[in-house]
């Protein structure tokens, strides 16, 4: 059965590109122009993954997601106009999956959407019993089937792009991963993304495991080569 997704956007360019894209891969899509009405809609008629815009009248992204964690586990991808971290931090901390910045391409938002979905089902059929995929380096704990980040016991809220990098990284300790080879584990080979991105990430990552742990070092850059997890 082909899953649903809904969409909440108060530009109906936005609303209209991405359903013809969506749609084009086999998705059902259900669209709302607003927060408000999207609460009652995605209530009643429950769906597999939201999309909503941070920035919208009537109710904004962020309260639509408050209210729609009281009652559902729904995964959720927030889109935004803002670089603003302290919206991404807060809408993490409030139960979004990810969080991707307007302009944006469809393609990248079709994969996230792909890679959250996958996440979702495998935590379903893993209920009950810790996952063996869960990498641990030193004081670094991994869970990809959960999504689930720690380090000395402290959980570390990531973005799925974030998260993959992390993963690619950690898996392979002390081995240096190049810029392309963190663009393949974290958006695919199809998507292509400059430099500077990988380098935006990796800086973000930095700085929320700091802010944990304000002596973090594990992540290496080797200048000119890419980026290494110091093996402990």
């Amino acid at each position: 059965m082909a899953q649903t997704i809904a969409l909440v956007d108060d530009d109906r360019n936005i609303l209209t590109s991405i359903t013809m894209a969506l749609e084009a891969e086999g998705y059902h899509v259900s669209t709302y122009a607003d927060g408000d009405e999207a609460l009652t809609g995605l209530t009643q008629t429950p769906v597999d993954l939201a999309v909503l815009d941070i920035k919208m009248p009537r109710m904004d992204g962020m309260e639509l997601l408050g209210k729609l964690r009281k009652s559902s586990r729904m995964p959720v991808i927030f889109l935004t106009s803002k670089d603003d971290e302290i919206d991404e931090v807060l809408g993490l901390r409030m139960g979004a999956d990810d969080y991707i910045t307007k302009p944006f391409s469809q393609r990248l938002l079709i994969e996230r959407i792909r890679a959250i979905l996958r996440r979702a089902e495998a935590e379903r059929s893993s209920q009950g019993g810790e996952s063996d995929t869960i990498v641990r380096r030193g004081d670094l704990v991994i869970d990809p089937i959960r999504h689930m980040c720690s380090w000395r016991d402290k959980e570390v809220t990531l973005t799925v792009t974030e998260f993959l990098i992390l993963e690619a990284l950690a898996q392979r300790p002390g081995h240096v991963k190049s810029r392309d080879q963190l663009m393949d584990a974290a958006y695919g080979e199809n998507i292509y993304v400059d430099d500077r991105t990988i380098d935006s990430h990796i800086k973000r990552l930095r700085k929320k495991f700091r802010d944990t742990d304000d002596g973090f070092s594990q992540i290496e850059t080797l200048y000119g080569i890419g980026y290494r997890y110091k093996d402990s």
